[in-house]
């Protein structure tokens, strides 16, 4: 072989493995970062080098995990609230116990779309409540809301709503008093215009600077600042310090991606996180949360904070969102709906 042959073979051998090695750079460039061992915390930069700069338009607030925030104990009221439900009591000729008032009760908790729902006065302690069996009840009411995030009460629904408490009453030897239709379905419009002009859903959307994210990567850094997995793939949520009270706030991601069977090669480019405005109690500084979560995920994961037309969110943008939710809070509080409250948890879901 000439020296010209061997020059030529041993160029070509390290084009080749130029190539190769091209390829294998390319293809760990693009695959999405994937979740580190806590003991070594993820970079933000990933393949693509160093974690970048501070974004000029959010600056990060703190150091560490987000701090405990105080979370609102709800009110106890009787589950039927006037302000929100139709009621309609019914009277008794004698005491009726918990066990034949459970028998009595319809199949289904719904009138239409709206929740319906009866109520016992407990003999021994006057207390409204869902009837129990061993308690021994002097009076019922029944009820249906008014209106929540499917509309406002409808005639037909009333009219489920009559023959339900009636065959309740009918089965307790029970006398119903039911308020008049127009009215009440009139006072459900209302409701339910309220609702409309007063209702919120605030997000941000994080979208990936650079190399995407494999779902690992996403629930691990949404893990270090206290969110769990929701009840469907690519959800997760921030719980509220006290059970049964809806989460503070929600992250989704692409459901699609969540459910690969290879979670390792799918390419995450953005994820959202959300508040439920009525759902949480102003005093749980929901919206303080949202935005150092936003800023948060964002430093940690190079991401760039933006709306859902994906346009850059700046910092000053975000206070004048802060000083508007302010003002909803105060009017939900005047009309007896303060934000987290049992009966705006209703109305608004």
């Amino acid at each position: 072989m000439s020296s010209l042959q061997i020059g030529l073979a041993v160029a070509g051998g390290l084009v080749l493995a130029g190539v190769v090695a091209h390829g294998a750079w390319k293809s760990r460039r693009n695959k999405p970062l994937q979740p580190q061992p806590d003991s070594e915390p993820a970079a933000a930069g990933g393949a693509d080098g160093p974690a970048p700069d501070e974004t000029a338009r959010l600056e990060p607030g703190f150091d560490g995990p987000l701090p405990p925030l105080p979370v609102a104990t709800p009110e106890r009221r009787p589950g039927l609230d006037a302000l929100i439900d139709v009621i309609a009591p019914v009277a008794l000729e004698g005491v009726v116990s918990g066990d034949a008032a459970l028998a009595a009760m319809p199949p289904t908790r719904r009138a239409g779309a709206k929740p319906f729902a009866i109520e016992g006065q407990n003999d021994a302690s006057g207390e409204w409540e869902f009837p129990v069996a061993g308690q021994r009840y002097r009076a019922f009411q029944a009820g249906v809301q008014l209106a929540n995030r499917t509309g406002h009460l409808n005639e037909i629904e009333f009219s489920e709503f009559v023959i339900k408490t009636q065959e309740f009453a009918d089965a307790v030897n029970g006398a119903p008093d039911f308020p008049d239709m127009i009215e009440q379905v009139a006072r459900a419009r209302e409701l339910d215009q309220f609702a409309s002009e007063h209702d919120a859903h605030l997000g941000f959307v994080l979208r990936a600077r650079h190399a995407a994210w494999s779902p690992g990567y996403v629930q691990q850094h949404a893990a270090r600042l206290g969110f769990v997995a929701g009840m469907l793939p690519g959800r997760m949520v921030l719980p509220a310090g006290e059970p049964g009270l809806p989460p503070l706030l929600g992250l989704s991601f692409d459901t699609q991606a969540a459910l690969a069977e290879d979670p390792e090669q799918s390419a995450i480019r953005s994820l959202t996180l959300t508040l439920d405005v009525p759902q949480v109690s102003r005093t749980a500084q929901p919206f303080v949360r949202l935005r150092e979560t936003a800023i948060a995920l964002a430093a940690s994961m190079d991401g760039l904070i933006t709306d859902d037309l994906g346009q850059p969110i700046a910092a000053e943008s975000l206070d004048v969102i802060g000083a508007d939710l302010e003002k909803l809070y105060d009017t939900l509080d005047a009309h007896d709906l303060s934000a987290g409250s049992p009966q705006a948890r209703r109305l608004f879901s």
